[in-house]
């Protein structure tokens, strides 16, 4: 429900890295009077340092930034103790990673082609600091919990590899090598290649020719 006009309006930042993107959600919350942007980020570290400076009520967050990722940062807001609710909107299809954002810290996964008013009832939700999922989405997780299996369970790269280690499973998709890699995400080649050893013992994989082709054929299935 909006608030009432005399209510100052809830904050909302925006971190996406693409500048259009973020420009024409901007347009649409801009549209409601009970939501203001009050700023915008493309990357980790401007996202953490708008979130001190800004106070938001709601960060929209997507998964892929300049640097880091969007699921970094909801656990780094989460680790630092902070009163922003995350409502993460992607370009994935929700069952990629939708439980992984709820276990990292945030309220609600909604995905990029979704009509102008679900996106603004879900900012709602999460502003009544409720959880924000499709119908089919939930049915997932309550199907998933009621049958007592968790993430790990299962031999599909978005079910069984860590958070870190699927983030760089889809780098390696997208053809980039060990130190570009290392480079986006900020940690060491050699990190990287302990990511692939794990990767390739969880996925049933003898070598790293047989990961990218794998990595590849789920960026093709999955985009």
């Amino acid at each position: 429900m909006p608030r009432n006009s005399t209510e100052k309006p809830s904050r909302i930042l925006i971190v996406d890295d693409h500048p259009a993107v973020r420009e024409a959600l901007a347009l649409r919350i801009s549209r409601h009077a009970d939501l203001l942007v009050c700023g915008e980020a493309a990357e980790l570290a401007e996202a953490l340092q708008l979130v001190s400076e800004t106070k938001p009520d709601v960060a929209v967050i997507d998964i892929g930034l300049k640097t880091g990722s969007g699921l970094d940062l909801v656990k780094r807001l989460k680790a630092r103790g902070e009163t922003v609710r995350m409502l993460v909107w992607s370009m994935y299809q929700e069952s990629l990673y939708a439980e992984r954002v709820l276990q990292a810290g945030a309220l609600g996964y909604i995905t990029k082609d979704q009509a102008t008013d679900q996106i603004v009832n879900a900012i709602r939700r999460v502003l009544e600091g409720k959880i924000y999922l499709s119908e089919a989405m939930t049915e997932k997780l309550l199907i998933r919990i009621h049958g007592g299996t968790t993430l790990g369970q299962s031999s599909r790269p978005e079910e069984c590899l860590s958070d870190r280690e699927f983030e760089v499973f889809q780098f390696i998709g997208n053809g980039l090598e060990t130190q570009e890699i290392a480079t986006r995400l900020n940690v060491s080649p050699k990190t990287i290649e302990t990511y692939r050893f794990r990767m390739k013992e969880k996925l049933h994989i003898s070598n790293s020719k047989e990961l990218y082709r794998r990595a590849l054929r789920w960026i093709e299935e999955n985009h």
